[in-house]
């Protein structure tokens, strides 16, 4: 018997994208919509001529009024219906993390077929985070299964996201499950270890989508000075030292953040002293320094929250690449990225294309840069790939 949930048709030819595996459709596509069904209900989506598309999480009060989960219409949402997509991702994480890392995405929200759900595992814990009001009304199914399929010694929710504001829900964040222990958190990541704190930390503790892009950074290392900016709790400048860069300096305006970053240098075998650790300003550093380098890498917080900021943070990317190719030497690298969701990576690849020529530098393209194998998105939903990134060198 197939389940009975409310049913939405979509106006004559809006079904194409649907089709084809996007997961979001937009008020204007709707044909019947009806505001009195409550957030995140279910609902069964229709073509204009009655054809079944499948099932989704339907928001009134979202720009994003349709989250599909299913392009099929007989199974009913219930705990076996979220247990195979967890099992899924937790099946593909195995496969595709190597076994000196026990820090990844495990599952990211449409990518994995849970839209609004992001889980990050940090060794035996779980950070996760309900940003739709969908996901939000299956939480404590969600969080049953995850505990019977990861069995984690500790989960922290980190609900607290702008997307979760704009579904119309209140922030909350706190232990669903505290550890054992008080000692501070330490992961495992291509043999390097990191402490995060997934309570107060920038994400949920850690840019763990970083982790293809820093091993490169490891890869590229050997006998150069490196500059890493905006280096947060020092990922890159680990990597950098561990592959034998002759000095890493890390650039960072939080001073928690640089304490962390002394901590995982000395962890790993490596004195601040020869790899110094600074508290500055980016812009500032990068606008006054006389000293050149032979990396630097780039990895700012987005400077583009909504397509309202795009001018703006265009500007923002424009200035700090083009300070950046000023102190490269010849023959330097160049690691830059853009994590601002809005920024297409046309556009991204433009703003540096301008900013070379601003510098008066030509620049080589070696290696386009994103996220790794534990951060899947879907092939139609472009909306869902984030992180941007290049690898240039300086000629």
């Amino acid at each position: 018997m197939h389940p009975s949930y409310p049913i939405l048709t979509l106006k004559r030819n809006r079904e194409y994208a649907i089709l084809k595996g996007h997961p979001w459709i937009f008020s204007g596509a709707i044909a019947n919509l009806d505001v009195d069904i409550q957030p995140g209900t279910v609902v069964q989506v229709r073509s204009y001529d009655n054809q079944d598309l499948g099932l989704g999480f339907f928001n009134s009060k979202s720009d994003i009024t349709i989250r599909m989960i299913s392009r099929t219409c007989d199974q009913p949402v219930n705990q076996n219906f979220w247990r195979n997509p967890i099992q899924s991702a937790v099946q593909m994480r195995k496969r595709v993390v190597s076994s000196d890392t026990n820090a990844f995405r495990l599952i990211n929200a449409e990518g994995d077929g849970m839209p609004g759900l992001i889980v990050d595992q940090y060794h035996d814990s779980l950070a996760i985070s309900f940003q739709t009001a969908g996901m939000e009304s299956f939480r404590d199914m969600i969080l049953d299964i995850l505990i019977e399929v990861v069995s984690p010694s500790a989960i922290y929710e980190r609900s607290d996201s702008r997307s979760r504001r704009r579904e119309g829900l209140q922030d909350r964040s706190g232990w669903l499950k505290e550890p054992q222990s008080i000692d501070p958190l330490i992961i495992l990541e291509n043999g390097l270890k990191f402490e995060v704190d997934i309570v107060s930390g920038q994400k949920t503790g850690f840019f763990l989508d970083q982790r293809p892009n820093r091993q490169i950074c490891r890869e590229v290392s050997q006998g150069l000075r490196v500059l890493n900016c905006f280096s947060y709790t020092g990922g890159f400048s680990i990597y950098g030292a561990a592959g034998g860069a002759n000095q890493v300096v890390s650039l960072e305006s939080s001073k928690t953040a640089n304490e962390t970053a002394v901590r995982n240098l000395e962890s790993n075998g490596f004195s601040s002293n020869i790899h110094p650790v600074i508290t500055g300003d980016v812009f500032d550093y990068l606008k006054n320094a006389e000293e050149t380098f032979d990396l630097i890498i780039l990895d700012p917080p987005a400077f583009a929250k909504s397509h309202r900021d795009v001018q703006r943070a265009s500007r923002g990317y424009n200035e700090i690449n083009r300070q950046a190719m000023l102190r490269l030497q010849s023959g330097g690298l160049l690691m830059t990225f853009s994590c601002s969701n809005p920024l297409s990576d046309e556009m991204f690849h433009k703003i540096i294309l301008n900013a070379a020529a601003d510098a008066g530098k030509s620049v080589q393209l070696l290696q386009p840069l994103g996220p790794g194998p534990d951060h899947p998105v879907l092939l139609a939903h472009s909306e869902g790939h984030y992180l941007k990134g290049l690898l240039l060198r300086i000629i």
